[in-house]
């Protein structure tokens, strides 16, 4: 029987997907479940399970093919035996049944892209970690807990160095080289480059500026950051303060939480604030939904799981969708101050940058405190001057005096 495979439903938002990689080539075997190929939207890069155990009997569509939701991509072949083979008892060949041959086939070539990097980059050996998985399938954090099981203590020897660590670099280009190379962008940069332009276009954007004293912020999570990791499980940073702050901030203020249809303006009465997280294939924007309602605990894993997926390319399309507010953290980079640009159709986006030693005046002396400039970019045709500074105000007001954040003033 011949079984389709299918690109999977897209959102309203992504009208196609482009083929990235074959897994598998035409007369493979395949195991159910098993990942056959990967499809690149402008937000995600998906994967294509197999929906039946079988060979790989048809391939309709070539890698850099645009391919529609619920298209056609593969035919499996069900019933067939597969044109890979197996060495018999006197070294000749005998067909392998598409069954066990898709067996075989999914203890090795069923690791996701994910899987397979840390087990590259760890030089582990798949086979000697228990997969908990759909059919025993290795998963990311199957992997994550051998190597959390099997963490050197602080006394050993230094352990094996990564095979990636291992690699010699490239060599430099000859003295004088003057060379070209192309490629082509992903779809997520072409994606990213249109909505900057787009943002340009059609917003009347502005910048203002602000600077913020992080030493009470600092104090803070100096003084809770082991108990709160003990209780929650998870590492206490400064984005959950931010965080915070923007939903006090897009209350008072809830211009900036809006955004223009046509010649209307629609207000959200929830914050959805997008966190701008860096990527191997570029700027992804994962929503956190419902800030009012969410603990720094909720928070900062969000974030970490954010960043976990952005990192493995396993980030989805709803989890990219959406979001009412965005915040930007250059700072993690180095930048001192920049300028950001509004992810369409929001109205504005906060830009944090690194937190230095300066020296600021404070109560007639001067004094070193640990600052951090913010900036606040919004669209001048729905935000006005007065609002955008009075918001970023109340941002530096809550980050200055945390206890705003717990008693809502």
């Amino acid at each position: 029987m011949l079984v389709d495979v299918k690109v999977p439903v897209l959102a309203e938002s992504i009208p196609d997907a482009t083929l990235l990689d074959w897994k598998k080539g035409p007369g493979e075997a395949v195991a159910r479940d098993e990942i056959i190929l990967e499809l690149e939207t402008d937000k995600v890069v998906l994967e294509v399970p197999a929906p039946q155990a079988g060979v790989l009997s048809e391939v309709l569509k070539n890698t850099g093919d645009i391919a529609l939701s619920e298209e056609v991509l593969a035919r499996i072949d069900t019933e067939a035996a597969a044109t890979a083979t197996a060495k018999g008892g006197d070294g000749g060949a005998q067909a392998v049944p598409a069954a066990q041959a898709a067996d075989e086939a999914a203890g090795s070539d069923t690791l996701s892209p994910a899987v397979q990097r840390l087990v590259a980059e760890h030089d582990l050996d798949a086979s000697a970690i228990t997969g908990t998985g759909k059919g025993g399938r290795l998963i990311k954090d199957d992997v994550l807990a051998y190597l959390d099981a099997h963490k050197p203590s602080p006394a050993a020897p230094a352990a094996k160095m990564p095979a990636t660590a291992a690699k010699p670099a490239t060599p430099p280009a000859p003295s004088g080289a003057r060379g070209e190379r192309r490629e082509s962008m992903s779809r997520l940069r072409m994606r990213i480059a249109e909505r900057l332009v787009e943002a340009q276009h059609t917003a009347a954007i502005l910048t203002t500026f602000n600077e913020v004293d992080m030493q009470p912020v600092m104090a803070l999570r100096k003084r809770y950051k082991e108990q709160f990791e003990k209780t929650h499980g998870v590492r206490l940073g400064f984005m959950s303060f931010f965080a915070k702050a923007a939903v006090q901030a897009l209350e008072r203020f809830p211009a900036v939480n809006a955004y223009i249809e046509g010649n209307e303006i629609v207000y959200h009465d929830y914050q959805d604030i997008g966190v701008a997280v860096g990527s191997p294939r570029g700027l992804v924007v994962p929503v956190l939904r419902n800030v009012a309602q969410m603990s720094f605990a909720d928070i900062e894993a969000a974030i970490a799981e954010f960043g976990a997926k952005a990192g493995d390319g396993t980030l989805t399309v709803e989890e990219m969708s959406g979001g009412t507010f965005t915040i930007s953290n250059g700072g993690v980079f180095g930048s001192m101050l920049s300028t950001p640009i509004l992810n369409p159709p929001q109205s504005a986006i906060l830009g944090m940058h690194k937190t230095q030693e300066r020296p600021v005046v404070v109560d007639g002396e001067i004094v070193v405190r640990p600052m951090m400039y913010l900036a606040l970019s919004y669209d001048h045709r729905i935000v006005d001057g007065r609002e955008a500074v009075l918001f970023l105000v109340t941002i530096k007001e809550a980050i200055e005096d945390p206890a705003r954040l717990l008693l809502g003033v």
